[in-house]
């Protein structure tokens, strides 16, 4: 029998749905990583030096927003076998059977016409192209693909949450300028170490759902030395987007410290091998895996602090 006999037959035996309520429905578009795709896009849309309405601007980030929910019901979807492997996903609204897989399908494919659709009859055909390309690219490209095949799944696979940001510019002027790009690039470069760190902690749960990601395929240690040199790469990016269009002063001085601090978190990270004890090791990639949130929701924020100032053409 084939891998993906296999694959469709552990999905077929998830069995029928109890019935559902909205939460899990709502589960399926996996909030949490819907609510970063909306405050990046927002940031995009805010800081692009168009003038789109209000109204328009808004709605647009609605059908950003389906489509991040779309693409989370897709991947739901397809990875309930594993998810119900897992300790932490096990009791997602699929593996629970609490939805039916075909539900889940369903719902992500209408939410996917409907969003790309919406997006190009309010704002422009641009930004839905983008979004179209950015739900096929976390479905098909990451879900079908990177995720089971290579440890270069986080790396390649953060694409798809790298371009909201893009998609927000191009909504609000058609465009996507290097600026936007530069947008991409910062969430692209912060992705592996931010995912990295959680992965180290949580290593079990990707061993047994056969999921090749770095801590699994290369061990801890390459993936804590791959942590440091994706955080001096994210550093760069970082100061490249505060000497762009995009920054200034203020954004220079809150970059500096963001990755003096995430570069502390890393560099703790990378000198504790297996030699140190467990409860050590993991305080400093929890550690880590925290500051890279608030790193990324500061370095956001304050590219909307200098779009608020008039800062916007940078030095």
């Amino acid at each position: 029998m084939t891998d993906a006999s296999l694959h469709a037959l552990d999905r077929a035996e998830i069995g029928p749905a109890d019935e559902a309520g909205l939460g899990d429905y709502w589960q399926l578009l996996k909030p949490r990583l819907m609510s970063l795709s909306v405050f990046t896009a927002l940031v995009g849309l805010i800081v692009a030096p168009g003038d789109l309405h209000p109204f328009l601007g808004a709605t647009s980030i609605l059908w950003i927003a389906l489509g991040a929910g779309a693409s989370g019901a897709l991947n739901m979807w397809f990875d309930a076998d594993i998810d119900r492997v897992m300790r932490r996903t096990r009791n997602r609204p699929i593996p629970a059977g609490r939805v039916a897989p075909s539900d889940a399908l369903a719902l992500g494919l209408f939410l996917s016409a409907l969003s790309v659709v919406m997006l190009g009859l309010t704002a422009n055909w641009v930004a839905a192209g983008w979004l179209a390309f950015t739900i096929f690219f976390y479905a098909v490209i990451y879900s079908m693909w990177l995720k089971r095949t290579t440890s270069w799944n986080t790396v390649i696979g953060g694409l798809a949450g790298a371009f909201p940001p893009m998609i927000g510019w191009a909504a609000a002027t058609g465009g996507t300028p290097l600026e936007a790009w530069l947008l991409v690039g910062l969430i692209f470069m912060w992705t592996p170490p931010h995912f990295w760190a959680l992965a180290l902690f949580v290593k079990m749960d990707y061993h047994e759902a056969r999921i090749p990601m770095l801590t699994v395929t290369h061990g801890r240690d390459a993936t804590r030395r791959q942590a440091f040199l994706y955080a001096l790469g994210l550093a760069a990016v970082s100061l490249a987007t505060a000497v762009s269009s995009l920054g200034g002063p203020l954004t220079l001085a809150v970059a500096l410290v963001l990755n003096g601090v995430f570069l502390y978190h890393a560099f703790a990270v990378w000198r504790r091998d297996d030699a140190a004890s467990e409860a050590d090791r993991h305080a400093a990639e929890r550690a880590m895996f925290k500051w890279s949130l608030v790193y990324l929701f500061a370095h956001f924020s304050v590219f909307v602090a200098e779009a608020a100032l008039g800062s916007y053409g940078g030095w």
